[in-house]
């Protein structure tokens, strides 16, 4: 991948994880939650990844995302006021910038990753037939459980934030 384009991922993604982390709004948040996988995933295919990007644009942005963003959407949240900084306690104001201090001195002092022995690196491809093999043969039962249990999940959200009419009768 070239680097400019690289760049320009790297760029997208932090930005789009920004925005997740500023914005109030939590539809706007999960759409640049999505927007950020989305960088991730060009970013996958830059390092040709493609199953590792596929599924990372069908797994979490197509249905995690999608999923999260139904449930917001029913429940009707609305944004509770943020939090005021001066709330927080000064000992762990100092503990967090001086985490953040140790990791920008590490990143520094360390250098670059080793780059990895080219000779040693499967082909392109080679495991796909293996992991599609596992997937559909060995672990087909768990990853059915799942989308049950997502399934499950999603028509409990539905109920829990459906307004029933008539309740005050009952009491």
């Amino acid at each position: 991948m070239s680097d400019l384009l690289f760049n320009i991922f790297a760029v997208f993604t932090l930005a789009t994880a920004a925005g997740v982390v500023l914005y109030r709004n939590a539809v706007n948040a999960a759409l640049c939650l999505m927007l950020s996988l989305v960088g991730v995933a060009g970013l996958f295919v830059g390092l040709d990844a493609y199953l590792l990007a596929f599924l990372v644009l069908l797994v979490y942005a197509g249905a995690i995302v999608a999923l999260f963003l139904f449930i917001v959407m029913l429940l009707d949240t609305r944004g509770d006021p943020r939090p005021t900084l001066h709330k927080l306690p000064i000992v762990a104001r100092i503990l967090a910038i001086g985490l953040v201090v140790a990791g920008v001195a590490s990143f520094l002092t360390r250098g670059q990753l080793p780059s990895p022995n080219i000779a040693n690196v499967p082909a392109l491809g080679a495991n796909l037939k293996l992991y599609a093999y596992q997937l559909f043969t060995t672990y087909l039962l768990p990853v059915q459980i799942l989308g049950f249990l997502l399934l499950i999940a999603m028509l409990g959200v539905i109920v829990l934030s459906k307004k029933f009419e008539g309740l005050e009768d009952i009491k």
